[in-house]
């Protein structure tokens, strides 16, 4: 109700204004008790995990682990952070961020901006984890593909201690090149030396952190198809479907409608929810699925789960319908659960 009441006023800030407001704002609440709500419980297992419910944070709104005490407080069952890159890089220039209203959509290039993975890490060591960690990973701009993994691989070994997952972005469309890291050749050898790592550093720590692929909306079903088979198996714990798209056919007729980039919310719900379908007839339960794109309802989210998916994730709906959309989400999941156990026939 409060977040209704604020959003006019919120929209009518330039978008990275308001964002920074927003969790400036969430920070201080927290921060005296204001902001404390009562999580709703329905535990998942999944990645070798346990998450005490299944909607998490997609990565993207905090982007440098700013802000993890206030956003754990909404309630999420888990928080994927980031993206971050080895080395601080300040991603495009403004403006990068723009709302679509008339579409209940965003359109982003922020060219993941990153305060650097020590920096990041720094920032995440002063929080009290309450929840499940996730952290989105990618290259520096300015580093080949060919040498792609060792990005990854650098950022793996500086968060594993401190972390419950990490997830490979190679979808993000403000990368130049990224998406080429998808082409089964380039992601075999980049999931084989990560999960190799990865190993490496499970025996050193005495700990699992999983391992998750997040990929683009806008692949064709063969594209699809070959990545399922490349996650088997690289034996990836996870797939998160999907990044934002480039796609602008539902809102080109609209002002920001073709501005570039990454276009996230409403008009992404179908193009994500067909990979996941795609993913969950190839994988049959073999592997995770997290559902990200376009859920602005309790209802979306179970269409997600409907779909093929363990988990989801929420970002553009939590800009459009605020914190109470997360646990509609939870409740509505759990109660279509209840339906789905009760239907079931006797043994």
């Amino acid at each position: 109700m409060l977040y209704a009441l604020a959003r006019p006023f919120l929209f009518a800030l330039d978008p990275e204004t308001a964002h920074r407001l927003v969790l400036g704002a969430s920070d201080a609440a927290s921060a005296v008790g204001l902001l404390r709500r009562n999580p709703v419980s329905a535990p998942v297992h999944a990645m070798g995990l346990e998450f005490p419910n299944p909607v998490g944070l997609a990565a993207g709104l905090d982007k440098q682990a700013e802000h993890v005490a206030s956003l754990a407080a909404l309630g999420f069952g888990f928080l994927e952070l980031g993206g971050v890159t080895p080395r601080p890089q300040p991603g495009n220039p403004q403006p990068r961020l723009f709302r679509i209203p008339e579409a209940q959509a965003l359109i982003n290039r922020f060219g993941l901006n990153s305060v650097g993975v020590k920096a990041f890490v720094s920032n995440l060591s002063r929080f009290r984890k309450s929840c499940v960690i996730g952290v989105n990973i990618g290259k520096n701009k300015d580093t080949p593909n060919e040498k792609a993994a060792d990005d990854y691989v650098q950022c793996l070994e500086a968060l594993y201690p401190h972390v419950d997952y990490v997830s490979l972005n190679v979808s993000s469309p403000n990368t130049a090149g990224l998406r080429d890291l998808q082409d089964p050749a380039a992601l075999s050898a980049l999931l084989s030396k990560v999960r190799h790592e990865r190993e490496k550093l499970r025996e050193k720590h005495g700990r699992h952190v999983a391992l998750a692929l997040k990929i683009s909306p806008d692949l064709d079903d063969d594209a699809i198809r070959s990545i399922a088979g490349i996650v088997r198996r690289e034996r990836v714990d996870g797939v998160i479907a999907t990044n934002t798209t480039v796609a602008r056919a539902d809102v080109e007729r609209y002002a920001n409608g073709v501005q570039t980039g990454g276009l996230s919310g409403a008009p992404l719900r179908e193009r994500s929810t067909r990979v996941l379908k795609i993913l969950s007839q190839e994988l049959k339960n073999e592997i995770p699925l997290i559902g990200v794109g376009g859920i602005m309802s309790g209802a979306d989210a179970v269409e997600k789960l409907d779909a093929g998916a363990t988990l989801v994730q929420i970002y553009t709906g939590l800009i459009y319908r605020g914190p109470e959309l997360v646990n509609e989400c939870i409740e509505r999941i759990r109660d279509a659960e209840r339906i789905r156990v009760a239907n079931r026939p006797a043994s």
